[in-house]
């Protein structure tokens, strides 16, 4: 507590912005404070370089660098980047301030975790890392101080960027590298290049420590536990907890795989192959927890060794505490021809196992005699050759190995090769040499995997993409654009196959994306028939609507006299129309017996055309006889001759 209460740093207002309010943590690379943002008011945390990394302008334009490629990783299980900025002389990250426990914390207080919260907490750190692996960003520190788990229960993962910033620098200016000797992958070590695979080694490391409470490397120098990386593999976790499942074994291996090409390539496949492992684990197997007792010593001196700055060469440190950072020198371990492959760690470890029996049964069994002993234990009568059973129906293989004095026991695999119900391999191997009565475990299939295809209509494009991933579909995803009259443009509208169907996991699927609705040409139908207008308009892809109807004295009746749309449009657009009603009848009045004057301004004045016809000259000028008959209705424009006496 003094070294807190004596930190020059709290209270002080950093960059005039941000006031100190209290220590949480002090790394090798930095010290994190919690402080208040006066500007908008919230708690953070004040990330502060130590001022010896920051010597020379190298050092503080990584920071930098690294520090504004962090703050574009936006993710829910990835502690946010607010700020980057200097202080006098030291560089300095503002970052969302979780209110929790980091992992190593937990670990203190609970010894080891359940094997269901260990792949709860690794799945979050994968998907997280799996973020920061598609933006090009590797982490380079993963371990449990930088795991932080809030109140809620939520995961996140601290400290992107910052790792790799120093660690470049410090190689550039002093070929060494600095890091978590306990959790460097074995590549780092030798040669000081790093990339997603790892963040997966030392993920791999971390859940190894989750279930069985300390980490698969310990030494006393951070020196002897970079040898143990390059020149050991990560033992199986059933070494130390023997109820866990085989496949966690197996898992582990892959993700801890001395050779990066080994590994799974980033994040994202070492995510997707944990959550096809715990699907085949019940709740009451995810509930186990190894019985190892909390270690509150060994936590508190963590604590304690975390506050004291660590420099110069890893040989002067003489112990390493878990999460600690050192400086290495890089090639100062370098990778021999001895290494183990590690293939065969699944034999030795069954091969410990069977030692431990037969040590068991070599005590009980010595008082029976040493003849009896020795035909029992390690003579020819103690063990049998295991039979080849791959490839035969289960059926089959099981009545062999009962008949062949051997106890099996099946799981179930999908297998694209191996037929339903046959066996896909056997533990021990064919032709190994097994105990009499030992247990033989074969992997059945469960024939190729089928999937069934999800509903991904009204997605984005991308987010129907990784709907159809999620779903397990492997196989190739093409994607076909349609014109689509409802469905906004870049949104998914179905697949093919459709939607509830059942295909092979490596099947081709079409998804059909909307690229909105389809462009027009709508036809001028003006004179056309009303009948033959609207037909044409509907072959186009408009919908016509029949709005009035006009007289016409030049568009016959019953045929289009105007439309509301010509040319460019879209498939499904109105397109409003106006019928002729024929040319206006006018009622034609009498006029015999009228002046033809008079005569011709009255039907002149209803639009009709007036010819005269005088008979004997016309001389007196009065209407005889008109040639249309009056009361009948005619257009106008007709022709009324007028006979004139």
């Amino acid at each position: 507590m003094a070294a807190t209460v004596t930190d020059p740093v709290l209270g002080t207002i950093v960059d005039g912005r941000y006031e100190v309010i209290s220590r949480i943590a002090r790394g090798g690379m930095a010290t994190v404070y919690l402080a208040q943002d006066r500007r908008l008011d919230r708690k953070v945390a004040l990330k502060m370089m130590h001022p010896h990394l920051a010597d020379g302008s190298d050092v503080v334009a990584r920071f930098r660098r690294e520090a504004r490629a962090a703050a574009r990783l936006s993710h829910p299980g990835v502690v946010g980047v607010y700020d980057q900025g200097t202080e006098g002389e030291t560089s300095y990250l503002t970052m969302e301030y979780v209110d929790g426990v980091t992992l190593r914390r937990r670990l203190g207080s609970r010894g080891a975790l359940s094997l269901g919260e260990s792949l709860d907490i690794m799945e979050a750190v994968l998907d997280a890392l799996a973020a920061a692996h598609r933006a090009g960003l590797v982490h380079r520190d993963v371990k449990p101080e930088n795991v932080l788990i809030s109140r809620e229960g939520k995961v996140k993962v601290a400290d992107f960027g910052l790792a790799r910033a120093v660690t470049e620098a410090t190689m550039s200016s002093t070929g060494a590298l600095l890091g978590t000797v306990a959790y460097l992958s074995p590549e780092i070590v030798t040669s000081g290049a790093a990339d997603a695979r790892a963040d997966v080694y030392a993920a791999g490391v971390m859940l190894y420590e989750m279930l069985t409470g300390h980490q698969p490397f310990e030494g006393e120098t951070p020196i002897q536990i970079a040898y143990k990386h390059v020149h050991e593999v990560v033992p199986p976790p059933s070494d130390e907890v023997a109820w866990l499942p085989f496949e966690v074994d197996e898992y582990v291996a892959s993700l801890t795989a001395h050779d990066p090409d080994h590994r799974p390539r980033s994040a994202d496949a070492a995510l997707r192959a944990l959550r096809t492992m715990r699907s085949q684990f019940d709740d009451k197997v995810l509930a186990l927890r190894a019985a190892i007792e909390p270690d509150e010593v060994s936590e508190l001196a963590h604590e304690a060794t975390d506050d004291v700055e660590r420099e110069g060469h890893t040989a002067a440190v003489p112990t390493t505490p878990p999460g600690g950072t050192v400086v290495l020198p890089i090639g100062a371990v370098r990778e021999t021809e001895t290494a183990p492959v590690p293939d065969n760690r699944r034999r030795r470890t069954r091969r410990r196992r069977a030692i431990a029996v037969v040590l068991i049964m070599l005590f009980v069994l010595a008082t029976a005699g040493a003849g009896v002993w020795w035909y029992l234990t390690i003579g020819p009568g103690a063990y049998t050759t295991m039979p080849d059973v791959v490839g035969r129906a289960e059926a089959t293989a099981l009545t062999t190995l009962e008949d062949a004095g051997l106890d099996p026991s099946t799981s179930a695999a999908y297998s694209d090769t191996v037929p339903l119900g046959h066996v896909i391999s056997s533990d021990p191997s064919p032709g190994d040499r097994v105990e009499k009565g030992g247990s033989v475990e074969l992997v059945v299939s469960q024939g190729v995997l089928r999937v069934t295809i999800p509903e991904v209509a009204g997605q984005a494009e991308a987010e129907a993409q990784q709907t159809l991933e999620d779903a397990g579909l492997d196989g190739t995803i093409d994607v076909e654009r349609v014109w689509h009259q409802e469905v906004p443009e870049g949104t998914a509208v179905g697949t093919e196959p459709a939607v509830g169907s059942v295909v092979n996991h490596g099947a081709a699927v079409t998804l059909q994306v909307s690229q909105g609705r389809e462009p027009i040409t709508v036809p001028d139908v003006v004179e056309l028939p009303a009948d033959e207008a609207e037909q044409q308009l509907l072959d186009a892809g408009a919908e016509p609507q029949f709005d009035d109807e006009v007289f016409s004295d030049t568009i016959p009746e019953g045929h289009i006299v105007s439309q509301d749309v010509v040319g460019d449009a879209l498939r499904g657009d109105l397109v409003t129309l106006v019928t002729s009603k024929g040319p206006e009848l006018f009622e034609v009045p009498n006029v015999v017996g009228q002046q033809y004057e008079d005569a011709e301004a009255t039907l002149t004045g209803l639009g009709f055309d007036v010819d005269r016809d005088n008979i004997l000259g016309g001389y007196f000028g009065t209407v005889r006889s008109q040639s249309v008959e009056a009361g009948s209705w005619q257009p106008r424009g007709t022709v009324i001759v007028l006979t004139v006496v």
